[in-house]
């Protein structure tokens, strides 16, 4: 079967032009660097995770249908702000896809500062009770990963940051 050539088609994403430098309407765009990961992705062989203490996995099982009640959703944070007069919480304002702003409060000022959060998307809970702190109603929780360092007290807490192509409202299963 000499001679014969055999086409793939391929699929290219939809800002594949602005990857490779060229646009829409004919003009040079400068490209988006290869690794560009929107700022939250380290690759595992530059971190050193040895010096990590992981906690122990719950010995209590949790039934299906009890995780299910748990609405897991993607959320953009449109505003990020300090709440005056608290040393630990920021007030986030987030798209959760519904067309109307959730507001949700975090105690993690001691590991973020409010503007390096704008613009990302996050995971949160969206079907907690509202819970009302220095007198403002928090509507759901947002997920971090938490974990201490070997042989010390001090905690580390990275909250839990997803490509930000997925849109807000997107529910986890």
């Amino acid at each position: 079967m000499e001679g014969i050539v055999q086409l793939i088609p391929t699929m290219k994403s939809l800002d594949a032009d602005k990857k490779t430098g060229k646009s829409t309407n004919g003009t040079s765009e400068e490209a988006a660097p290869a690794n560009d990961n929107n700022g939250f992705f380290t690759a595992n062989e530059k971190i050193d995770f040895s010096n990590v203490k992981v906690e122990p996995l719950f010995e209590e099982a949790v039934d299906f249908d009890t995780f299910s009640k748990s609405d897991f959703r993607a959320v953009k944070v449109k505003e990020c702000v300090a709440v005056p007069k608290s040393k630990k919480l920021l007030q986030f304002t987030l798209d959760d896809g519904t067309g109307t702003d959730r507001t949700i409060l975090s105690g993690i000022h001691a590991y973020y500062e409010p503007e390096e959060l704008v613009g990302k998307t996050l995971i949160a809970i969206t079907n907690l009770p509202p819970r009302k702190m220095m007198g403002i109603e928090s509507c759901g929780m947002l997920l971090s990963a938490v974990n201490n360092l070997k042989d010390s007290e001090d905690e580390e807490l990275h909250l839990i940051m997803v490509d930000n192509h997925i849109p807000a409202g997107a529910k986890l299963y």
